[in-house]
């Protein structure tokens, strides 16, 4: 996220909201985002984060969410304005991803266990990881369905017996319905505020190309 200079007649009782690492994997856990997570959503528009002023006029229950939210440590304030990543995606994600793992070691698939990048790992390596993320994704479903009350969002692997520190850990989280595995190796740095930047990209990329789609179905009606 770029910041832009408060201008001199910025009202500093007016900040800006962003939200926090705890927050953006709250409001991207699910498929199907809650009322909350959905409102909470809200704050990642594409081009720049909102005052609060601002967000608050859209809609009436957005002052009882974030009281919540500050409370619960998933948005806070700044005086600085933060503009969406606006860059393309096969040159952002490996750059976005590597923070967030403590050796550097990271990779990035879809749902359904597609390597959409890497670093650090080698091409099988990443790839087989994606794969292994795809069938977790599967067993937990499966699981849920006999009965199973975890999550299924996240999981780590560990090689030493004291399992202080995993080699690999696996975490999920959703863009507009849109399933993403998180893969680090080592300690993972998820307290950081690259992971905000990377699902705010994705989320900017997707509405990008929902533009540039409706765009060209409509001209595609009026030329007809």
């Amino acid at each position: 996220m770029n910041e832009t200079p408060v201008s001199a007649d910025a009202p500093a009782d007016d900040p800006y909201l962003v939200l926090t690492p705890a927050g953006a994997l709250h409001a991207y856990g699910e498929r199907v985002p809650d009322e909350t997570s959905a409102i909470l959503q809200t704050l990642m528009p594409r081009g720049a984060s909102l005052r609060r002023s601002a967000w608050l006029e859209l809609a009436p229950e957005h002052r009882t969410v974030l009281a919540r939210a500050l409370y619960e440590g998933w948005v806070h304030e700044v005086q600085r304005e933060l503009r969406a990543p606006d860059v393309r995606l096969d040159n952002y994600l490996p750059h976005a991803i590597a923070g967030l793992s403590g050796t550097r070691t990271a990779a990035l698939a879809s749902d359904e266990g597609f390597c959409l990048a890497r670093v650090g790992y080698s091409v099988e390596e990443a790839e087989t990881l994606c794969v292994v993320a795809a069938d977790f994704f599967d067993f937990a479903k499966r699981q849920k369905q006999r009965g199973w009350t975890g999550t299924g969002r996240a999981v780590s692997f560990h090689e030493g017996i004291d399992m202080l520190l995993p080699t690999t850990t696996l975490m999920l989280f959703w863009v507009d319905g849109t399933g993403y595995w998180l893969i680090l190796g080592g300690e993972p740095l998820l307290n950081n505020r690259a992971l905000v930047e990377l699902i705010w990209g994705i989320r900017t990329a997707g509405t990008k190309f929902a533009v540039r789609e409706t765009t060209s179905i409509a001209s595609q009606i009026l030329s007809m």
